[in-house]
């Protein structure tokens, strides 16, 4: 198929105008590439991990260590996409472990998966201590996780990721509650779940 720019043009899903540096809580969705079923299977109402599984699992965890004002909430790895709730503060200060190490995935852009980021100041001035932002907790996740798996599968530069993510802002505590109850019941709703194959393959 050739390109469309009224099909093909891909638009902006992130809210106008909206700063997601600020202290809030976010509901994000990724998905695998061609959202194929490759982090595991479900198997009555609970996932199996394969190796990317596992890996994407075990390194959600450790993005607090990179980024020291985010927290994480409810999460679940799903066959071929993930659910998460992150939230970021305030407690925003110099000389944390994301000022150090924001060469890596650190953009705002969250297509930094299987390439090299441009941000290397080695031999420079100190770059000025920027907000977290979502898109760049998102571009560390999904750059590093990639990065293992290529490492692990012998793939160099395979994508694993689908390039841009969903997010919804939580402003409720009745919203997050909401949320926290979907993410956890997720696996045991996965024949209804509008990512399964089988409602994907009906939507075309």
């Amino acid at each position: 198929m050739k390109y469309n720019p009224k099909i093909h043009h891909r638009q902006s899903i992130r809210l106008r105008g909206y700063d997601y540096s600020q202290p809030g809580s976010y509901f994000i969705t990724l998905c695998t590439q061609n959202r194929e079923c490759n982090l595991g299977e479900i198997m009555n109402g609970e996932m199996k991990f394969t190796v990317r599984g596992f890996i994407i699992d075990e390194f959600w965890s450790k993005i607090p260590d990179h980024f020291p004002n985010v927290e994480l909430d409810e999460f679940v790895v799903m066959p071929n996409h993930v659910h998460g709730i992150i939230v970021i503060n305030d407690n925003f200060h110099e000389g944390g472990k994301y000022q150090q190490n924001h060469e890596k995935g650190g953009e705002t852009n969250t297509n930094t998966e299987g390439g090299e980021t441009n941000t290397n100041t080695e031999g420079g001035e100190t770059p000025p201590l920027r907000k977290t932002t979502l898109g760049q907790v998102i571009a560390y996740y999904k750059y590093q996780t990639t990065k293992i798996i290529n490492q692990v599968d012998d793939t160099p530069g395979v994508r694993v990721w689908q390039r841009n993510y969903y997010d919804r802002i939580i402003r409720h505590e009745k919203i997050l509650e909401l949320a926290r109850q979907y993410i956890f019941q997720n696996p045991f709703r996965w024949d209804k779940d509008p990512h399964h194959p089988l409602k994907l393959s009906q939507s075309y």
